[in-house]
């Protein structure tokens, strides 16, 4: 047990008023102040330490957080506390060293000077919560339990890390302890958390009641982003068990946070919504300890809460950058002989036990150094073992479900007569020709019927959207597994990534497919987590949206951009089109049953005036183009997607005796199918739906330039949009988006 030296405990000191320049904004007089004052006054550009008003956290437990007391804390607990902070820093110390001597690569971002944030995870989180942190998360996985050697052997990228080396110091990922991430970019964790906590709900909806709660990280600066405001009227919304944690180091990257946020009091920000908040002194560890057991037990039986944590960071952004800005070095120098949290705790206990203690830490950072050097690379070729979950070959009509899921689908729907009323809907769809939108229709519903962990996101879901795609979800199953979302397509997509790491089948459907670049990192995370945590995380969300540019579409630039040309580049994702009601029913089938990231683009003019039959319960595969038109003796390949296939049969009847594959897989790029044909055409023209630079059609032609050489007779031939953005005049557009008539003289001009 730890024994006192002095009287003072470290328990929560009144404070005088601060000063004028750390006075913060005016309240009304029944509002309770957590008061700071500054420790010392030779350095001006310090941030003072906060030194709480017991009183006032008192009264901010009892009004916002269910009448709620300053939890207990005993000796033994603050031992373990002091173990962690210093396995936190002698770890950190270690990592510093090493990338000195060159065993850490690449950036690496340190955790001194914070270390009662990791011992209160330790102290109150538990195994099974889940834990979403940013790119300074060596300690908070630490904290949640996951080996120090694995952690340590991942900074060296070495195979026995937590990811096998693929993701470093900025990507820590263990599925044993539920700790998911490690995220590079500021705040996109912040919805994925929200997902992840809605899993937590749907396993209670599945009949898996728990208490567990998700928990998420971010820096002060970090929660001035848009997210933090979205993610908190999630939380908010649907009362999601998420405990926001924000660590207030001063320090937005190296900017002081004050020259770039008006309020840096995030606690505060939740009151808008409902979302209670406090503040504590993160330099006492039996503070952070103690009002920190409350706030999570708030969390776990009420709902989203914050603690902010007033801290100080020793290093700076990382090793790699420079800290030459105002005043860092100073400021260093002064926090580290101020507001050390070890060092004050060490103040006030027997300093022969805590040497212990150290030295345990000290032994334990040792052993992982010494694992993480034993260890060996990761094989060359595992980059690529893990760019897909499921083989691009992959048959997705002998995926199973679980034998009981319809039964405990049936049992999970809003009534028994909304369930009826969805199965009249899919009988109605099965026993005709459908639109594009309807086809999509009966995929999800008949998908979210088969398998009860397949949810749906969409803005304007309960009207069905633009195309009556999500029709009935959410009348069917619910507002957990069919969710109306904000205007925001980050947002959601990110929402569905965190279900997704959690063992959901989430649908995201885009109002309009270019509407996704608001989403493009968290669909740049979708493709990369798969390998990114070494295979640990699957990812099987599907993206649906309507996008493309059909001649006379006059709707303008914004909305006939090439997304599908966009996200090309991102590694992990499948990428299909659909320009039929057939294609886009059976490629929906398999994306919604693969265990990976896959986007469907159907053509945005043709969602409801083109009908066919669909292959019922049937899924296509997401590796093969399809032949549109196939001549037995083809003077011309011509490869297209989306509108360009209507574009091509309503040329045909002048274009003669040539082939026509739809792109119905953009990648993988079905290069058999193609060489099946330029083996009898030898040449090749591309009716392209994205721009001249940086377009699908460049990507092909190069594929097939570098792989195909032999058999072409010609260069190929792209027929693309202009660099130019596309027009909402007629006149103007007919010289941007290529159309039927470009086609036969293209035809013509090759075959001449």
């Amino acid at each position: 047990m730890l024994f006192l030296l002095c009287g003072v405990t470290s328990g929560f000191l009144a404070a005088p008023p601060p000063p004028a320049a750390a006075r913060l904004p005016l309240r009304s007089v029944a509002e309770p102040v957590l008061t700071s004052t500054e420790t010392t006054k030779s350095t001006e550009v310090m941030r003072p330490r906060l030194i709480s008003d017991v009183a006032a956290i008192e009264s901010v437990l009892e009004r916002d957080f269910n009448g709620r007391k300053v939890a207990g804390v005993s000796d033994a607990d603050l031992e373990e506390g002091y173990y962690m902070m210093q396995l936190c820093r002698q770890f950190e110390n270690a990592c510093a060293q090493a990338y000195m001597q060159g065993s850490i690569r690449g950036f690496m971002h340190l955790d001194n000077g914070q270390e009662t944030i990791p011992a209160l995870i330790h102290d109150s989180i538990r195994q099974d919560d889940l834990k979403y942190s940013y790119y300074r998360e060596h300690t908070h996985a630490l904290a949640s339990g996951v080996p120090a050697g694995k952690i340590m052997a991942e900074l060296f990228a070495k195979v026995d890390g937590t990811c096998k080396g693929t993701g470093g110091s900025m990507h820590v990922f263990d599925k044993e302890f539920n700790f998911q991430g490690g995220w590079a970019l500021v705040a996109e964790q912040l919805p994925y958390a929200a997902g992840a906590a809605r899993s937590i709900l749907l396993d209670s909806f599945l009949g898996q009641e728990s208490d567990r709660i998700a928990v998420v990280f971010v820096g002060e600066g970090g929660a001035q982003n848009g997210r933090m405001a979205e993610t908190l009227n999630a939380a908010a919304k649907e009362n999601l068990p998420l405990l926001f944690i924000v660590i207030d180091n001063g320090r937005a990257i190296n900017t002081f946070t004050p020259d770039v946020a008006q309020n840096s009091e995030v606690w505060e920000q939740g009151r808008h919504y409902g979302v209670p908040g406090v503040k504590v002194d993160g330099q006492d560890l039996k503070e952070v300890l103690s009002v920190g057991r409350s706030v999570v037990d708030y969390v776990r039986t009420t709902g989203p809460a914050i603690l902010q944590v007033h801290t100080f960071r020793f290093q700076g952004h990382s090793p790699a950058d420079p800290e030459h800005e105002r005043g860092r070095k100073e400021e260093k120098r002064w926090a580290r002989a101020e507001c050390d949290p070890i060092s004050i705790f060490e103040s006030k206990y027997d300093d022969e036990q805590l040497a212990e203690i150290k030295e345990k830490a000290k032994s334990k950072v040792k052993e992982a150094v010494a694992f993480a050097k034993a260890s060996t690379p990761p094989p060359r070729d595992l980059a690529k073992q893990l760019e897909y979950p499921d083989p691009p070959d992959t048959d997705y009509n002998l995926k199973k479900t679980e034998e009981n899921n319809f039964e405990l689908t049936k049992k999970i729907v809003v009534s028994p007569e909304a369930l009826e009323a969805c199965e009249a809907r899919i009988a109605d769809l099965r026993s005709r020709e459908l639109t594009v939108g309807d086809a999509l229709n009966l995929a999800i519903l008949e998908e979210m019927l088969r398998d009860p962990k397949t949810t749906i996101h969409a803005e304007d879901l309960q009207a069905g959207s633009s195309y009556d795609i999500p029709k009935l979800t959410q009348q069917t199953f619910g507002r957990l597994r069919a969710a109306d979302e904000i205007i925001d397509e980050g947002h959601f997509i990110g929402k569905a990534l965190g279900e997704g790491m959690n063992g959901y089948r989430p649908i995201v459907e885009l109002m309009n497919a270019n509407f996704g670049i608001y989403g493009m990192a968290e669909i740049s995370s979708c493709g990369n987590t798969y390998a990114t945590t070494g295979g640990e995380f699957k990812m099987p969300v599907t993206i649906l949206g309507a996008g493309g540019t059909a001649p006379n579409q006059a709707l303008g630039a914004e909305h006939s951009q090439p997304f599908h040309a966009y996200v090309m580049g991102i590694p992990g994702l499948k990428i299909c089109t659909a320009s039929s009601a057939d294609k886009a029913y059976g490629l929906a089938k398999s994306m919604i049953r693969d265990d990976g990231p896959c986007i469907l683009f159907t053509p945005v003019k043709l969602m409801k005036d083109q009908k066919t039959r669909v292959d019922l319960d049937k899924c296509m595969p997401l590796n093969k183009a399809q032949f549109v038109h196939s001549s037995p003796k083809p003077k011309v390949t011509i490869l297209t997607y989306l509108h360009g296939v209507r574009e091509a049969a309503t040329a045909l009847p002048e274009l003669g005796e040539v082939d026509i594959i739809e792109l119905t897989t953009l990648k993988p790029l079905d290069m058999d199918t193609i060489a099946s044909s330029l083996e009898k055409s030898h040449k090749l023209i591309i009716l392209d739906e994205s721009t001249q630079s940086g377009g699908v059609g460049a990507t092909v032609s190069a594929r097939v330039s570098e792989d195909l050489y032999d058999l072409l007779d010609a260069p190929v031939l792209r027929l693309c949009m202009d660099d130019a953005p596309v027009p909402y005049a007629a006149s103007m557009e007919q010289a941007v988006v290529k159309r039927a008539q470009d086609l036969i003289l293209a035809v013509s001009k090759l075959s001449s």
